[in-house]
């Protein structure tokens, strides 16, 4: 197989019609249209299908572009390694939580042009499972993800796990809740039973864990709201009563008090995730370079 047949296969699927591709590429429609018919015949099965007055791919199309993506990023990586001095170009698609995007994302975005100016960042707001479910479906290309070290996520082995940073976390309450500082997580947990719970509205970790401190501590929490700003969990405090889990060492609104915990304590920990063999991708380590060198060890 070719592998700018297997580019154009790729680009298809990502794009949706063949003139975007030829577009994007900067060929002509038959070529592309031609180019997926050899790659067909080199196969042995239909890539593509009829879908109204388009095309769209087929499954066994699907699977292929899937396989692409590897294929064209170890080729990638075989042309950098033999010319590392080439300067990274592209387009590069990260995904990543509010938090990420702030702490690692914007000082990339601010950096000056001539730092890597042939690569172009592009940034999603999304949250740890939408962006996993975006890298294994190639709607981007690198994930910032997020789970906490009471409650580790499953690490697909298909997929590349780098750690960033790690914060610790403390439960945010109301002032006049000052009273409920304990020496272990148990202890300030028992003394929160009865309060209500704001867990994540697009992810389970926040849940996870207070559900595990609260089963040392011997009760059921009630949840009763959701929500994935730090801002809006501060205002649901404010309005509640409510408790939640919040950074540390994050500078609070008058009206909220961070109780610590520990024993067990809990560790927030950063993770910028990348399919397998797309790593040593120019424009991909170069920005993964960025957010390494960036890092600070808390």
């Amino acid at each position: 197989m070719e592998t700018r047949r297997l580019e154009l296969l790729l680009e298809l699927s990502r794009l949706g019609s063949m003139r975007e591709v030829a577009g994007a590429l900067g060929t002509t429609t038959s070529t592309v249209s031609q180019q997926i018919a050899v790659l067909a015949r080199e196969v042995g099965t239909p890539l593509l299908e009829p879908h109204g007055r388009r095309v769209r791919l087929t499954p066994a199309g699907k699977r292929l572009a899937t396989h692409a993506v590897t294929v064209l990023a170890a080729v990638e990586a075989a042309r950098a390694d033999l010319d590392p001095s080439a300067e990274p170009t592209g387009t590069l698609r990260a995904g990543a939580f509010a938090t990420a995007i702030r702490r690692a994302l914007l000082p990339i975005l601010a950096r000056p042009a001539d730092s890597h100016p042939g690569v172009r960042l592009l940034v999603h707001e999304l949250e740890p499972a939408e962006a996993l479910a975006a890298l294994g479906a190639d709607d981007i290309d690198l994930a910032l993800v997020y789970d906490y070290d009471l409650a580790p996520r499953a690490k697909d082995p298909s997929l590349h796990w780098v750690p960033l940073w790690t914060t610790p976390w403390a439960i945010g309450a109301p002032a006049h809740r000052a009273d409920a500082r304990r020496g272990r997580s148990a202890q300030t947990l028992a003394a929160l039973a009865g309060e209500s719970w704001i867990v994540n509205s697009r992810n389970t970790a926040d849940e996870d864990v207070v559900r595990t401190l609260a089963a040392t501590a011997g009760f059921e929490p009630r949840v009763d709201h959701r929500a994935d700003s730090l801002d809006l969990v501060e205002d649901l405090i404010l309005a509640g009563p409510g408790v939640g889990l919040l950074p540390a060492g994050r500078p609070v609104r008058p009206g909220i008090v961070l109780l610590p915990l520990h024993d067990p304590g809990v560790r927030l920990r950063a993770h910028a995730v990348t399919r397998a063999g797309r790593a040593e991708w120019p424009p991909l380590a170069a920005i993964l370079d960025l957010l390494l060198s960036g890092q600070k060890p808390q």
